[in-house]
């Protein structure tokens, strides 16, 4: 019995050895006679993955070493001869306008202050020697605004928009204090302004097949940030959305040191 009993076990065991055994045979089998659809799958994962290599190397070749063949300046302005930049009349937004204006491209500024949007206007004209418009508009009261900037830029070739206007908290607070009427600017002026903004110039972008678009971002938005989070947010977009049909560049800033981040008051936790 007890010889009988251990022939038993060996032969079970030599059963449960054939088992793998036959599951990869099956599985070998079933291997090739799928191998022609294997193959086609692994060519089209080569070709994507060759694809987006070459795509890489043509954005870098045609950002980083065209330019480095053509003049700053032509490099520019083969997107048109107008460029418009909102919130232009003070720290970032200026400085783009008057770098703009300083390789011979003509200005057209946005902001709402119509004082500062004539001085800005005469000192760059007068600097640099280009045609200057300003449009006055306060992105703040939402869709109103638009059909006038609409009409004001209905026969002018836009060849680069520089999506820079922008609301911030007067100083950090927790959602929960932070005024309805601050929501909704921080909504339509660094969300709805640059979603509009393209809007409107992108269909001729489009048609001449040239343009160029800047969305100016914040460190703010890389990651969740307490007391501002609606404004990091609101960033977040601008670092994501990007239009079809042309190249956009998203530029993200650490550190600004614009009039609405000025003189904020302590918080109280």
């Amino acid at each position: 019995m007890e010889g009988f009993g251990f022939s038993g076990v060996t032969e079970i065991v030599n059963e449960m050895y054939k088992i793998p055994v036959l599951i990869s045979k099956g599985m070998f089998q079933l291997y090739s006679s799928h191998m022609e659809i294997l193959a086609v799958v692994g060519g089209c994962f080569i070709i994507w993955n060759v694809s987006r290599f070459l795509h890489f190397w043509y954005s870098m070749i045609q950002q980083y070493a065209i330019p480095c063949f053509l003049s700053r300046t032509k490099h520019i302005r083969q997107y048109g001869e107008w460029a418009i930049v909102t919130g232009a009349t003070d720290g970032i937004g200026k400085a783009y306008a008057e770098e703009l204006a300083s390789h011979g491209m003509n200005i057209i500024l946005v902001s709402r202050n119509p004082e500062k949007l004539k001085k800005v206007s005469e000192d760059i004209a007068a600097t640099y020697k280009v045609k200057t418009q300003f449009i006055v508009a306060d992105f703040s009261l939402g869709r109103e605004v638009y059909p006038h900037i609409k009409e004001a830029l209905r026969n002018v070739e836009v060849g680069i928009l520089v999506n820079n206007v922008g609301a911030y908290n007067e100083y950090p607070q927790i959602t929960t204090e932070v005024p309805e009427e601050k929501l909704w600017e921080i909504i339509n002026v660094n969300i709805a302004a640059a979603v509009m903004m393209v809007h409107i110039v992108l269909p001729g972008m489009v048609q001449r097949k040239r343009g160029a678009i800047v969305n100016v971002s914040s460190a703010t938005s890389c990651k969740p940030t307490p007391l501002m989070n609606m404004y990091a947010s609101s960033k977040l977009l601008l670092s994501y959305w990007i239009p079809e049909w042309l190249w956009v560049s998203i530029i993200t800033f650490l550190c600004n040191s614009a009039r609405m981040v000025r003189n904020q008051k302590p918080v109280k936790l």
